[in-house]
């Protein structure tokens, strides 16, 4: 059964840090990226960074680009979101899923929460 497990979200101050991680398991062969997602309040789910496996190339979203950090452990099995300056409207549900395109699997999300 794979199952993506998210952690690490909660609140923070303007300006301050997150580091969110998502445990993948039961995978049957090696997934090609791993991403995260995010659902705002009244909003539709965005894309907001991919890394792939093999390589650990990156893609992230403009709003995102300088403040957040994707990477991953593969002995681990888990990919990180490091995210700093954050913003409040960074307020959201953040999900993984693999693979990127969003049509696989999906975590049930950690809530981020950014106010004073």
């Amino acid at each position: 059964q794979v199952q993506l497990v998210e952690s690490g979200g909660g609140l923070v101050q303007p300006g301050g840090s997150l580091r969110l991680s998502c445990v993948a398991s039961g995978f049957r062969s090696d997934y090609k990226h791993i991403g995260w997602f995010r659902q705002a309040p009244g909003k539709e789910r965005e894309g907001i960074s991919c890394i792939s496996r093999s390589d650990s190339s990156t893609w992230y979203v403009d709003s995102v680009k300088g403040r957040f950090t994707i990477s991953r452990d593969n002995a681990k099995a888990t990919v990180y979101l490091q995210m700093n300056r954050l913003k409040p409207e960074d307020t959201a549900i953040y999900y993984c899923a693999a693979p990127c395109d969003g049509l696989g699997y999906w975590g049930r999300g950690t809530q981020v929460t950014v106010s004073p």
